[in-house]
């Protein structure tokens, strides 16, 4: 792909990121629910049932206090999948199984990798949400995450494709997320809790594409920082 070419002609441009940076976006992500939980309890109270961010951060902190307890093996998969089974089994209502799914597919796609080039970090978030997708039977338009992650694979896979470094595609990626979450605002939600409201869930931002849009920017912030 054009993108790593690119990435491997300029030897000042790093080309992966290693076990310890994925543990880093992840423990960056929970600090992001963390100081976002009321928030994204307020956007879910308008039309779900006003959990999910008490939920994420009950979630996120089993999460680091799982990662904080073992000793890792510098395998990215394997550590994706410890956080995709610990959201299952530690975060209620939808959020725990669709992050779960995600984590949990991007793991496998990462499996046995002690680092992810920009291509790998690209197919592991593919993985991930084509999980998400099937797993929620949710396409982009219906007002749920996937409004947020799939602009931003999206425009990952483009920007890589079109010889950007590593560092500006997650910077693209996570602008491209956000634009997605503000763009669930005047959608009609045609899945899960927010979709019994019908004409009234339009006019509210989608919580799981906010939290969504968060993941995405953690790893631009945590990913792009040394470039």
């Amino acid at each position: 792909m054009a993108g790593v070419a690119a990435i491997e002609s300029a030897p000042e441009h790093r080309m992966s990121v290693a076990y310890d940076d994925v543990l880093r976006w992840i423990r960056k992500f929970a600090a992001e629910v963390e100081a976002n939980k009321e928030s994204l309890t307020q956007l879910d109270a308008a039309i779900g049932d006003g959990d999910h961010g008490i939920n994420m951060q009950r979630g996120m902190s089993a999460v680091v206090a799982k990662l904080d307890a073992q000793a890792g093996d510098q395998d990215v998969g394997a550590l994706l999948k410890t956080v995709g089974m610990t959201l299952v089994s530690t975060v209620g209502g939808a959020g725990g199984p669709l992050y779960g799914t995600l984590f949990l597919q991007m793991g496998t796609a990462a499996s046995g990798k002690g680092e992810l080039s920009p291509d790998d970090w690209a197919g592991a978030l593919e993985a991930g949400i084509a999980g998400v997708e099937n797993r929620g039977k949710a396409e982009p338009g219906d007002k749920t995450m996937i409004d947020a992650l799939v602009p931003g694979r999206d425009a990952l896979k483009a920007a890589l494709g079109g010889g950007a470094t590593f560092a500006d595609a997650l910077r693209q990626s996570a602008a491209a997320a956000e634009q997605g979450m503000r763009d669930t605002v005047p959608l009609v939600a045609r899945k899960g809790r927010a979709s019994y409201l019908g004409e009234r869930s339009a006019g509210h931002q989608d919580p799981g594409a906010t939290s969504s849009h968060l993941l995405l920017e953690a790893a631009a912030e945590t990913w792009g920082e040394s470039e």
